[in-house]
């Protein structure tokens, strides 16, 4: 019930505590009311301030003056009723009115102008100086195109007083005025204090991560843009008061080739085309969803489903018109209120923007959307070698491919594409009517190869079944033709095409591998020899013959890997001696022929043989020589895989430097040769290990985010692999205290958790990492449902029952730490009840010392003895668990249960009893050894700020003080001896 004052300001507090949105201002309009009907100027002052705070963050600023008026009316008739918070919010709020009054293009400029003349007058007569004043005068200028250089020298000139905008504010009003003035430079360099998290406020450096963006991508600054994007969204996603911010982040996914990130991103945040009351945010919002929109009309994803305005489905198509029309006469009335073009031109700026990279940004984070954009990036590639030409002539164009194959020319498949569409558009007359057609063969056999070109394709997306039925397809059509050579090559290939997928080095295992059937390629041994010995001449080419010996070798290696023990034990003899036989066959074979490419692919089966039993030497001696023959040979496209070969062998070597440069090598060779098949998420993968294994943090988050982004491209076979990796990238960011941007990559995971299959670890460890993220942002709330998901989780699990302790225990504190402490106190309770059948003392005890910590910190006094109570159940769980076995760093949680308690009783006046507890704690950290010394220096710290401070024995402390200064110095703790020597000459003062 409101029906006494203090009901509505207890309301008006509770309201305040609530996140910004409708729930929010629906709240304090009720409150409004409420408050109305008491003859108290104050409590109505509090609730129209809280009202204009709602509209300001909900995306109604439009609003915001209407209640200032109400408010300015209370305060001129009395200014008395007003506290020391309110008059001060009164003469700030005269800001935000003058934001609301220039982003409504109905409000004509005169008034807008108007307005500033009052704000002045009122700043002068109160005597505050007039620097907010000459911001706002800026803030015009910049918005009208009109003496923008001097309105900002006037603003930027004058001392800041205590009514101007934040320090962080500032400058982000600073550098978007130089990113206006097209200085990406000076505007990143002015941004430095708020990207960095060194100035910061409510919304920054949130809003700054959203408008440096662009400028960070035209400065090649790659891996702080995609710091900037994880961050910067997660605080705008959802919020209608910041709707600019979000349209910025969906532009930036359109120009850094991540579309189906910013598709992601527009449904996420389809509410906010329902958000009207701040129009200039609005059209910012709008104009950058149609960069993205109309960046897929031109790539031809015009049909695309894309998210609109609720209400109806929504093409790109049919959403780039809406957002045209809509944008177009939104700009148009805002030029028309001001009387210049500067809006408009700013928006078709916006508009003529392109993709500023060649290759799409890798961000780390899963896009579910429009999976078919994200196998095929809109941003085109930007050429990097002369690629074969096409000749027009028919028979030119297929001599020339079959040229290629044989070379295995990655340029081959696209000749075979084109003589593909030909005959399809010219169906047999491509043929017959072709110069040399007898060049050629038959119809048949062009089909038939055709047929293998497409059994190529499906295998290097890693449809293997379709690989090999594709096969058998072509090995019948070259049988019909007559060509035995080939359909024996085609039917033997088919054999182990599904082996491949066992194999994979990206995409999850397809379960069970598949017996190598020998009988079978036994019998196409014989049957290539047979045709190789046919009177009248050979039936089958010396190719055909290498790929029947390259088929075998594959089998045997496929089948030693699997049965390798870990070295040094030896291999089993049947499939080593197979192996061996196969190899040492092909090898000589090829040589015999002189074919370099089928050369050098045996020896790449021993070496590979040899770094998996940690014959590193020899398979990296092995691997040089299979890349230097390559290039001696002129077919360099073929030396990718042998590089990336030799770099695994490296990184398993532990020689990580060496293994980057070979990796990016092998990057470097298959982007340059445009080899689709090669496989580029495990590469990066394992630069990213490698790199992290350097220190070069940088880096390996660059080719870890890179991986995650190929494993998405490989679709839902690859699923598993793209968020272990997005695992693994968190711990990495996490662990170089980039916490925000590692709970984005998490979020992501978990967010399309059903495409990973059902890897229940993996997302528990997932839900885990992020509850402990969220945690360390002080995200209580959230990292506590995360907490909760994860216990019902670890329910059905039969193994490792000891995390559901540790979960509890964490989830305790968490509920705790977001004020929601009768759910804490269950979890507290979840969580001993747990310890007694599967311990975690170490968890456990910390959940009680914070319960202790927390409940003095909120009742004071008052809450001693529930504390004592918490700290004497950690005492009890750690005797508990030390009578049954003994339990780790005993003497911390004995020490840290002492050092609490020293608190809780300083915190409750009652001194002595808090010096005895400390010193107990100081002798308890003792047994700890050099590992205690930093958490003994505190105990020290605490015991002489009671000792020196509230039972006013000063020279003890002090000299307690000295001796711990030296010993800190002594084990290399500057930092604590620092703190130490600062509190004794404190003390002294």
């Amino acid at each position: 019930m409101l029906d006494t004052i203090d009901a509505v300001m207890a309301a008006l507090r509770d309201n305040d505590a609530r996140p910004y949105g409708r729930q929010r201002t629906v709240t304090a309009e009720e409150l409004v009311d409420a408050a109305g009907q008491f003859d108290d100027t104050g409590l109505r002052a509090m609730a129209l301030l809280e009202l204009m705070e709602a509209y300001e963050y909900d995306g109604e600023r439009s609003k915001a003056p209407v209640v200032f008026a109400r408010v300015l009316k209370l305060w001129d008739t009395d200014p008395g009723s007003f506290g020391e918070w309110a008059t001060q919010q009164v003469f700030w709020r005269f800001k935000w009115v003058a934001t609301s009054l220039l982003g409504t293009p109905d409000v004509p400029l005169a008034s807008v102008r108007r307005w500033h003349g009052e704000m002045r007058d009122r700043y002068r007569a109160a005597g505050h100086g007039l620097q907010p004043y000459y911001a706002q005068r800026f803030h015009l200028a910049a918005h009208i195109g009109e003496d923008v250089q001097d309105a900002y020298e006037l603003w930027a000139a004058r001392p800041r007083t205590e009514l101007s905008d934040c320090h962080a504010c500032e400058v982000r009003a600073a550098a978007s005025h130089l990113v206006r003035q097209g200085d990406d430079a000076a505007a990143l360099e002015a941004w430095r204090p708020v990207l960095s998290g060194e100035s910061t406020c409510a919304e920054e450096p949130y809003v700054s991560h959203a408008q440096a963006l662009l400028p960070l991508l035209r400065q090649g600054r790659l891996d702080e843009a995609r710091s900037s994007h994880l961050v910067g969204y997660r605080f705008a996603r959802g919020k209608s008061g910041l709707a600019r911010s979000v349209g910025q982040h969906i532009e930036f996914c359109a120009l850094s080739g991540n579309e189906p990130r910013g598709l992601e991103i527009l449904a996420e945040n389809r509410d906010l085309f329902g958000v009207t009351g701040d129009p200039s945010g609005r059209l910012d919002f709008l104009t950058g969803v149609e960069v993205l929109v109309a960046g897929l009309a031109r790539a031809g994803h015009g049909a695309l489903t894309v998210s609109g305005p609720p209400g109806r489905s929504w093409t790109v198509d049919t959403l780039l018109a809406h957002l045209r029309t809509e944008a177009d006469a939104l700009a148009a009335r805002f030029d028309a209120r001001n009387g210049t073009g500067a809006v408009g031109s700013r928006r078709r700026d916006r508009l003529a923007r392109r993709p500023l990279l060649a290759e799409p940004l890798a961000l780390g984070v899963r896009a579910a959307a429009a999976p078919e954009l994200a196998a095929v990036p809109v941003v085109p590639a930007v050429p990097v070698r002369e690629t074969e030409p096409e000749p027009e002539d028919f028979a030119a164009l297929v001599l020339r491919a079959r040229e290629l194959q044989l070379l295995g020319h990655p340029d081959a498949d696209r000749l075979w594409r084109r003589i593909g569409e030909r005959l399809t558009a010219e169906g047999e007359a491509a043929v017959t009517g072709a110069a040399d057609a007898d060049r050629l063969g038959t119809v048949g056999q062009l089909r038939a190869e055709l047929a293998e070109r497409r059994a190529h394709a499906a295998l290097d997306r890693e449809d293997w079944e379709e690989g090999a039925a594709e096969l058998r397809g072509a090995g019948d059509l070259f049988e019909r033709e007559g060509l035995a050579g080939r359909a024996l090559a085609a039917r033997t290939r088919a054999l182990v095409a599904v082996l491949v997928g066992d194999d994979s080095g990206d995409g999850d295992a397809a379960g069970t591998a598949r017996v190598v059937d020998w009988a079978a390629l036994d019998a196409a041994l014989a049957r290539a020899e047979e045709l190789a010995a046919a009177p009248g001449g050979p039936a089958l080419a010396d190719d055909d013959y290498l790929v029947v010996l390259q088929c075998r070798a594959y089998a045997a290696h496929h089948e030693l890997v699997l049965a390798l023990p870990e070295p040094p034990e030896e291999p089993p003899a049947e499939q080593a001696g197979r192996f061996a036989l196969t190899v040492t066959a092909y090898r000589e074979a090829a040589a015999a022929r002189g074919s370099v490419r089928r050369l050098t692919v045996a020896r790449q089966y021993a070496a590979d043989v040899a770094a998996r039993q940690g014959r590193i030497t020899e398979a990296a001696e092995e691997l040089r020589t299979v890349i230097a023959e390559l290039e001696k040979a002129g077919q360099p496209w073929h030396t990718p895989r042998a590089y990336g070969l030799l770099g695994q062998a490296l990184l398993q070597n532990g020689e990580q430097a060496e293994a980057v440069e070979v990796l990016h090598r092998a990057l470097a060779a298959a982007a340059r040769w445009a080899d689709e098949s090669y496989p580029f998420a495990a590469t990066y993968l394992m630069a990213g290990h490698a790199s992290a294994h350097l220190g070069d943090t940088g880096a390996a988050i660059r080719a870890l985010s890179e991986a995650a982004g190929r494993f998405d491209r490989k679709g839902p076979a690859a699923a598993g692999d793209a968020a272990r990796t997005r695992l693994q990238l968190a711990d990495l960011l996490s662990s170089a205290d980039r916490t925000a941007d590692a709970v984005a990559v998490l979020e992501s995971v978990l967010a399309d958790a059903a495409a990973a299959g059902p890897d229940d670890r993996l997302f528990a460890q997932a839900r885990l990492d992020l509850a402990r993220g969220l945690y360390t942002l002080d995200e209580y709330r959230d990292a506590a449902e995360e907490y909760l998901r994860l216990a019902a989780l670890l329910e059905g699990w039969t193994e490792d029952l000891h995390l559901r302790t540790m979960v509890a225990a964490e989830a305790a504190v968490a509920l705790a730490l977001a004020d929601r402490w009768e759910a804490a106190h269950a979890a507290r309770s979840r969580a001993l009840a747990a310890q007694e059948q599967w311990p975690q003392t170490g968890p456990v005890s910390a959940m009680l010392r914070q319960f202790a910590r927390l409940v003095v910190q909120r009742e004071g006094a008052e809450g001693l003895e529930q504390a004592l109570a918490r700290l004497a159940e950690a005492d009890a769980v750690r005797e508990r668990a030390e009578s049954a076995e003994p339990v780790a760093d005993a003497w911390y949680l004995r020490a840290s249960v002492h050092y609490e308690r020293a608190r809780a009783y300083a915190v409750a006046d009652r001194y002595e009893e808090a010096l005895t507890e400390a010193d107990l704690a100081i002798t308890a950290y003792e047994a700890g050894g050099e590992r205690a010394e930093t958490p003994r220096a505190e105990a020290v710290r605490l015991a002489a700020l009671i000792e020196g401070t509230d039972l006013g024995r000063t020279s003890a402390a002090r000299g307690r003080l000295a001796a711990a200064v030296e010993r800190c110095r002594g084990y290399g703790l500057e930092e604590a001896a620092e703190i130490l020597a600062d509190l004794r000459e404190r003390l002294a003062d």
